[in-house]
């Protein structure tokens, strides 16, 4: 899917930049015209020589201006808004069928369904139009999970299959934990920090990739414990730092292709530093009394914010 936005959206904006307004300088060539897409130029800076000026122009590839359903910003979004919608409710459904079918037990059932959504979510970032309207409607998606959370986990809305593939035990009312934190980082990183922040990519990949994938490992190869807290493993902890790092060097390239972020071993070295210290923290004693929903993405911030 991420090769499928990136190659519509390099194909949106190679035909923007063709179709688009032509740059005329009529007072000095005027048999010359040549199209230039104005959002690409980050400087346009005339260098007088003599009779002859010449004009020298730094041009950017720059993604942030283009769109892909449409070029008028509020229309693309609500169409991405109810694209991303649809993909998020594939992953869902999916997770939800074999729930119920029991194709995995539930404990792996439930971290599948962690670990999918907000990676996937994050995907679909490019394809919101530049600013802050892009990010308070691509947000509406987790916000309407958080709804979800709150009606199935206080007994308003019945949806078996939800508790099922999201819940510990099978009781809903678990859903107003773990499942409400989850869901309010995800968005509040959407609000807050958009897909130009290196804090909402720790945040969302320590939280789904990392926290996820620590379960997973640690309860399959977890049999040595850490000498500080018998409920946690060698194996999980080493397995959070590693997938939260790797997934957040995954994205911060991902968003590089498209303008957001510079990649560079500064970003990466961060990450680093970030994903270490977050595993650490939720390898502590006092994460058996704090929901890792709430304490990861706590932690992410706490330290991102001095690092980044």
């Amino acid at each position: 899917m991420a090769a499928l936005i990136y190659t519509v959206s390099q194909f949106r904006y190679s035909k923007h930049q063709i179709s688009s307004n032509y740059f005329s300088s009529s007072h000095f060539f005027p048999n010359l015209r040549f199209p230039i897409r104005k959002s690409t130029f980050t400087s346009f800076n005339p260098v007088h020589s003599g009779d002859f000026t010449a004009f020298r122009i730094r041009e950017t590839r720059n993604f942030q201006t283009g769109s892909m359903f449409s070029d008028t910003p509020v229309v693309n979004d609500i169409m991405a808004t109810g694209f991303t919608g649809i993909v998020a409710l594939a992953f869902l459904r999916l997770w939800e069928e074999t729930a119920k079918h029991g194709i995995f037990d539930q404990k792996l059932n439930r971290k599948l369904v962690h670990i999918s959504i907000g990676l996937v979510f994050m995907l679909c970032w490019p394809i919101f139009s530049s600013g802050r309207q892009g990010a308070y409607l691509a947000a509406v998606i987790p916000g309407l999970t958080i709804v979800k959370m709150l009606l199935v986990g206080s007994g308003i809305w019945k949806d078996e299959a939800t508790v099922k593939s999201m819940s510990r035990t099978g009781d809903y009312r678990e859903l107003l934990k773990g499942p409400l934190y989850y869901a309010t980082a995800i968005t509040l990183a959407s609000i807050l920090y958009w897909r130009d922040s290196p804090l909402s990519v720790a945040v969302i990949c320590n939280l789904c990739a990392g926290d996820g994938l620590a379960d997973v490992i640690g309860r399959r190869l977890g049999h040595q414990k850490l000498p500080y807290n018998v409920n946690k493993s060698v194996a999980g902890s080493l397995a959070m730092g590693a997938a939260s790092f790797v997934a957040c060097v995954g994205y911060m390239y991902y968003f590089s292709m498209f303008g957001y972020m510079e990649k560079s071993w500064e970003m990466v070295l961060g990450f680093l530093i970030v994903s270490s210290a977050t595993a650490l923290v939720e390898s502590l004693p006092i994460s058996s009394e704090i929901d890792d929903n709430l304490a990861v993405p706590l932690a992410t911030i706490i330290f991102g914010t001095f690092v980044f």
